[in-house]
């Protein structure tokens, strides 16, 4: 559970060099890192102690999320939640936190794209269509009947 340097005050630096600063140069709040109290990271076995309980919180969070992916929930949410969880104390979670959110937002920049847009709306429209054009054979077939109920298909 390497949480960067054990000393206060010290910046973790992750593998790609990223120490928390922008391009601009300014930082963005905190570099890599635990971003527990001072009280608990300058005591070695209580620090310890907090990254076993945010350890253990988060993967209750992780797995709750991992249920709601089947059952009805936001799964995803929960999960990237937990996620956040584990971030605020382990490296490795804040760098895959970091990963995930530029992933998505070159996902939602490439949805904004007009050509792409387009293309979605063009083919929920077509997929629309298909499913009324369905819809209507069977209600001109069969009428307001539930499918389990109709005699003699």
């Amino acid at each position: 559970m390497n949480t960067g340097s054990d000393e206060p005050g010290k910046v973790a630096v992750s593998a790609d060099g990223e120490t928390g600063e922008k391009t601009d140069g300014t930082k963005d709040g905190q570099g890599l890192g635990s971003r527990a109290p001072e009280f608990v990271k300058a005591r070695r076995l209580l620090h310890l102690s907090w990254q076993v309980l945010i350890f253990v919180i988060g993967l209750a969070v992780v797995v709750a999320g991992i249920i709601m992916l089947p059952l009805p929930g936001p799964g995803w949410v929960v999960i990237f939640g937990g996620m956040a969880i584990w971030a605020t104390e382990f490296v490795w979670a804040q760098l895959v936190l970091r990963w995930t959110k530029r992933k998505v937002t070159e996902a939602a920049q490439r949805a904004l794209d007009p050509k792409v847009r387009r293309r979605n709306i063009i083919l929920t429209a077509i997929g629309l269509v298909i499913v009324a054009a369905i819809l209507g054979v069977y209600l001109w077939k069969f009428g307001f009947e539930m499918p389990w109920n109709i005699k003699n298909q």
